[in-house]
């Protein structure tokens, strides 16, 4: 009887061993599941914390590439225009540069004497031209290249006051006349470029001294003169 008593309370005793052994099991299992979780939850926010972070230093340099780009679209903009108002004011220059070469001075080194339309005795009404006054022998070129209409004494046809004289026609229904020459060096029908040498200044005709009369004419004969100074002027040259 003894003996049996003894046996059950010793298996009692094992069972609860058994027991308190599986529940502290447990109760670590519990708390190390615990740590894990928070662990994984600290994983979780840090990992998160992380990504944020990488999303706004991308977003930082995404910024930092646009506005860079901006800032190099805005300076090749202005590189071109630049390039574009320094190719305009150089076309300008040339154009300006070319207008003024299309005529020429008739002579060089002159001196502008007896004006369009002057009053005085040496004329039958008014002095139809422009003087420049130049010693004997003096160059005389085409002011503008043209096709030579006019030569020889008497004017070329317009009356022994302006001596020998020459007459170009040029583009446009305008005509270029050089009178009281020495001497003329070109022939009618003969094509002539800007500036060429046609004749040589004299005191020829209806003459006070030397020097080269010079018209612009709407038609190729006398009376159809306009003011060749204002003519020359509006061409870019000055005198």
């Amino acid at each position: 009887m003894s003996s049996r008593v003894t046996s059950r309370s010793s298996r009692t005793s094992q069972l609860r061993t058994r027991a308190a052994v599986l529940a502290a099991g447990l109760g670590v299992s519990a708390v190390l599941g615990a740590g894990v979780a928070a662990a994984a939850d600290a994983t979780s926010a840090s990992a998160s914390a992380s990504a944020s972070a990488s999303s706004v230093a991308s977003a930082v340099e995404a910024q930092a590439a646009a506005q860079a780009k901006a800032a190099k679209v805005t300076a090749s903009a202005k590189v071109k225009a630049q390039a574009a108002a320094k190719k305009k004011a150089a076309a300008k220059k040339a154009a300006a540069a070319k207008k003024a070469i299309s005529w020429v001075h008739p002579v060089k080194k002159y001196k502008l004497s007896a004006k369009f339309n002057q009053a005085g005795g040496m004329w039958q009404s008014t002095h139809s031209g422009q003087d420049f006054a130049v010693s004997s022998g003096t160059d005389v070129v085409a002011a503008h290249g043209g096709t030579v209409v006019k030569t020889g004494g008497n004017g070329a046809g317009d009356g022994p006051a302006y001596g020998n004289a020459i007459v170009i026609r040029h583009g446009n229904g305008t005509y270029s006349q050089y009178a009281h020459l020495s001497r003329i060096d070109v022939r009618v029908g003969q094509v002539v470029a800007t500036g060429q040498h046609i004749a040589r200044s004299g005191n020829t005709g209806n003459s006070s001294g030397p020097h080269l009369h010079f018209e612009i004419r709407k038609t190729p004969n006398f009376g159809s003169a306009v003011d060749p100074v204002a003519f020359l002027r509006a061409k870019g040259l000055s005198l």
